[in-house]
Parts: structure tokens; sequence; C-alpha cells
């Protein structure tokens, strides 16, 4: 399975929706009024510039709101509205796809206000930044790294929340796209006739990622290398295993005609 780069789900918008409303970033700051222009380093008394960033981002424009919700925080940085724009800033960076803002600000938020109930939330949408970045096997998977490492911390740290739960609906996602990743140049040795290589990239899979839809095809790829090396026992107990967890699959029955014309019996394995 391939991950989009920015896929749009409901259930990540309706995830989003969600804890923007359970944070409460926004409880009690009636009175603001609503500035007539919205003109960022502009001196500005902090509900009215709170208030214009929240509107902006209401209307959807993302951009103009996280300058504003920045703005808060420069011009009342002793405020208690600094923290929660500084949060909903990361937010708006967030929605405005400027994914390496808004990392940094969640970030920024954390360092300071580590205890604060809203961590959690900040934590998720450093992921939700990196997996919205994951970028197709063919690419360099730096960032589908960072996304596993910022969903585990997820998980890690806040494991009965609702952003556990959906990070790890995203990491079997990404631990499958990095399964495909190691599919791919494994795929490629073989075609190259660097039948070693590729079998080290397939036992990654079967290693590291078993859980993943790659697993039955990494099996069968590695029957093919071992007999290319000529290691017709591993071959043998290799088909043996694909047979034994993936009855039905094709590439079991690939493995099994391949194994046959080599004169060897899967099932006496």
């Amino acid at each position: 399975m391939t991950l989009p780069a920015s896929g749009r789900s409901p259930l990540r918008i309706a995830v989003l929706a969600a804890a923007t409303v359970a944070m409460g970033l926004t409880a009690g700051c009636a009175g603001g009024g609503k500035a007539k222009k919205d003109v960022a380093y502009v001196a500005r008394d902090v509900d009215t510039l709170y208030m214009t960033a929240k509107d902006r981002l209401d209307k959807g424009d993302a951009k103009q709101a996280a300058a504003l919700f920045d703005e808060v925080e420069r011009q009342h940085p002793y405020s208690p509205w600094a923290r929660r724009a500084q949060l909903m800033g990361a937010f708006s960076y967030y929605v405005a796809r400027d994914y390496a803002k808004s990392v940094q600000t969640a970030q920024r938020f954390l360092s300071i206000h580590p205890g604060n109930k809203d961590a959690p939330y900040a934590y998720y949408l450093v992921a939700l930044c990196y997996y919205e970045q994951i970028s197709d096997v063919t690419r360099d998977q730096k960032i589908t790294q960072q996304a596993l490492t910022a969903l585990t911390e997820v998980i890690r740290r806040y494991p009965n929340t609702d952003y556990a739960t959906d990070a790890r609906l995203k990491l079997d996602l990404v631990n499958d796209h990095l399964a495909g990743k190691e599919m791919e140049v494994g795929r490629f040795y073989e075609k190259s006739g660097k039948w070693l290589a590729g079998t080290l990239r397939f036992r990654v899979v079967i290693d590291k990622y078993q859980t993943t839809s790659h697993t039955p095809e990494a099996l069968f790829r590695l029957v093919e290398c071992y007999l290319a090396l000529g290691i017709r026992d591993e071959a043998q107990k290799t088909a043996a295993v694909l047979g034994a967890n993936y009855p039905g699959s094709e590439w079991y029955k690939r493995a099994f005609k391949l194994m046959n014309a080599k004169g060897d019996d899967i099932s006496a394995v």
C-alpha cells in the first residue's frame, strides 16, 4: 500500500475538529471586538488581536491567521493568550500546509509548556505534519521515518487518548509504506542480478514489517533469490513458511509452481 502525500480523509478532519474544540482554546474569549483591518505588526490589545486571528482562521485564511497568532505571542508574551495563540498558530500553519513552521511552533510550545493539558495535541500535530508529507516509495523516506518516530511518541506518551488511537491507525500505514520502500529496492537488486543484496532487503520486510501487506511477496522473492544463489534448502524452507502463513495467496501459488519446477516438494518440509 502506498501512502498519499497529502490525503485529507474525513477521519483526519474529524479528529482535528474534535481536538480543536476539546482544547477549548477560544473558550471565554468574548469581548475583543473585530479589527477593521488585518495587518500584522500593528500594536493592538491582546483580545482584539487574538479574535482577529481566530476570525481569519474561521474564514479560511490560515496563513494570515498564523501570522496574527504569532503577533499575539510577540506583542503580549506574558499574557495567558500567548499560550493559546502559540498552539493555534501551529494549527494554522498546519492548515496552510506550512508544515515546517507548524512543527517548529508546536515544538516551541512543548518546550515552554511540557506539562500543559494541550501537550498531547501538540505532539499529535507534529506527527500529522510529518505524516502529511510522506512521499511516494520511489523517493527518500526520511520524512516517513520522522512520521514513524512522532506517531510512536504520541502512542508512548498518551496511550489512552483519541490521539493515540488515530496514531496507531496511521502507524500501520507508515510501516506498510516503509516496507514498500524495502520491497522496491529489493526488487531492483533482484532484477539486477544482485541476489544477496536483494535477500537482505526482503529479510528486513519479513523481520521488521511482518504484519504488513508486503510480507507474502517478500517471502516469494526470497525463494527466487535463494534459488538463484543455489541455496535450495533455504528456498524450500521459505516456501514452506509462505504456504503455512498465506496458503491461499497468489504468491504461494507462484512459489509452489516454482519449487515444483525445480523438483522440490514444499509440502514435505
